[in-house]
This record gives C-alpha cells, structure tokens and sequence, in this order.
C-alpha cells in the first residue's frame, strides 16, 4: 500500500484525496427488520471530523455505541452483522453503502432496535434521507488506501480480488451467475463508483431471492414479515409480483453490497476490486487481507 504525504500548509500532495464530509441535520428513517419483523427508527446525525460511523442502540440504558470497523464484524448468513458493547446491529450493508456511496464520512446511526429497516431492499430511501439532511464538509481530508499489488480470496468457484487501478479511484466489476437455467441470468456490471454513479446506478439496485430460497427461511420463521413487493423474489418466470428496476438489478445489488462492506474500513479506496460470485463472508475476507497487508494513508498525521 502507498503513503501521500502533505505539503508544510496541510494540503495533500495527492489531489484526489478529499475532505470528510457529514450531515448539515439530523434526518429519520423507520420501517422494519427483514429478519426480526421488528418495527425500527432510525435517526442519522451529524458527527464531528475524524469520527467515522458510529451505531447507537438507543434501546439500551444507557445507549450502546458499535463503531463501524472490520474488526467489529460477526459472520452471519446473508448480511453483515457488527457487535461489540455486549450489543449487535444486524443487516449494516444497506445503510453503510448510502454513506459510503455518498461519501458522508461522519455520521452517528441511532436506532432503537437490533435490526435495521430492510425497507424496499436497496440502498435508495437511506439516499434520499443523508440528501434531505444536506452533506457538508469537513475540515479534515479522508483518509485514503491505495491498491499497489494484487490481492485475492475465495476459490474457483466464488472469489474477489483487488488490483491496482490505472487511474484514481474506487471501480468494481462485478460477475454474477447461477449457472445454465438458472431463474437469474449471468450478469456482469462495471462501474466506477462515485457520490454521482452510486446514486445513479446501484442505490435503486433491490436485494433478491430465489423462490426455494426464501420458502426455506420462511419455515424456520424468518422474514414472516417481509413480502415479495418488498424485495425481488425470482421463480422459473422472473420477479414474483414485482418488475426490475434495470434488466441487470441483481449484479447491481452484488455491488452495492460491495461498496457498504467496502465503507467498513473508514477510508477511500483506490483500486479496482473484481468479483465473481462474492458475498459478504468473501468481501470482508479481502478487506481483512488488504488491512493486514498495507497501510492507511492516514492525512490526520501531517508531514511536511
């Protein structure tokens, strides 16, 4: 990984390293957990320079706070869970890929409940939100990591790996693909992901389901609540009771949760990350390899 220093006034020698950047308010979000059927409200507040995004359990006494870090991540089935404070927040991706898509890089996320809001299964209402509330800047530049060798996790069958770009910034391709007759085409997306892309491309972008699959979890009681117009749930024919929001929606969602797994490390990326049937348990095992391999650009540490 790769050090930019910074001239004796502050500023980066880089100058695609930015500055942080938060909320102008405090901005509401409710609705339910997918896995717990649990009513939810969540409130995203501001948060000072250098603090990062901070979950708060404002249904313990008193309030129980859970960084958003790599190191606070438990593996669980199909989602991202972190814990720490003797507490977890369970199904993160979703609103950790608004803010990073975003780049809102402070935040406080308060929610009264273990699980946030699956809402209509995208990133797209947790958007509209941080763009009601308004996004500032900081004075304080974000830390930045640079791919400078390749780095890959999985097997031949799923796997994700990280190269170095030709030029700065964060591009994903993402492969996708169920194999011969499957309900979900093979799909492959690629996008260089910016504030401008993310919300443009992949915020929208539904998470999904096969038919099979969501009738095993619903024996086992979980996601009772949760219906097919409140995500993509594939049979033979297509969405259930539902239409795509693009032809290519499910490889899209494989990226948005790529870019919230991503958002776990607390800096920008740049580099270019290329995965063929990844998940999460995939995604935060190459963001461990990157962590352990290299080092943060870290411009809170001035040089001149």
């Amino acid at each position: 990984m790769q050090h930019h220093l910074t001239r004796s006034d502050g500023h980066p020698l880089n100058p695609n390293v930015r500055k942080q950047r938060t909320l102008a308010q405090k901005v509401e979000v409710q609705g339910f957990g997918y896995w717990s059927g649990r009513d939810v409200r969540v409130e995203f507040r501001p948060a000072a320079a250098d603090s990062g995004v901070v979950f708060v359990r404002s249904d313990q006494n008193p309030p129980r706070r859970i960084e958003a870090s790599p190191a606070h991540r438990i593996e669980t089935p199909r989602r991202t869970t972190l814990a720490a404070s003797g507490v977890t927040v369970e199904m993160v991706e979703h609103v950790m890929a608004a803010l990073g898509g975003m780049h809102v890089d402070n935040c406080e996320v308060w929610l009264d409940s273990p699980e946030l809001p699956g809402c209509d299964g995208s990133s797209q209402v947790f958007v509209d939100a941080l763009l009601r509330a308004g996004i500032v800047e900081q004075d304080a530049w974000r830390p930045q990591l640079v791919v400078t060798e390749v780095t890959r996790v999985g097997d031949e069958d799923c796997w994700i790996e990280a190269r170095p770009a030709a030029t700065p910034g964060l591009f994903i391709k993402y492969r996708l693909d169920y194999g011969p007759g499957a309900p979900i085409s093979r799909q492959t997306l690629q996008l260089a992901v910016t504030p401008e892309t993310f919300q443009r491309e992949l915020a929208p972008a539904r998470t999904f389901i096969l038919k099979h699959e969501a009738e095993w979890l619903r024996e086992r009681g979980l996601g009772a609540r949760v219906t097919s117009s409140d995500l993509l749930v594939f049979d033979d024919d297509g969405p259930l009771e539902n239409e795509l929001r693009f032809p290519d929606e499910c490889v899209r969602h494989k990226a948005l949760d790529l870019v919230g797994d991503l958002a776990l490390t607390g800096c920008d990326f740049v580099g270019q990350f290329v995965a063929h049937r990844s998940g999460h348990r995939l995604n935060a095992e190459l963001v461990k390899a990157i962590l352990m391999e290299g080092q943060m650009t870290d411009l809170r540490r001035r040089t001149a």
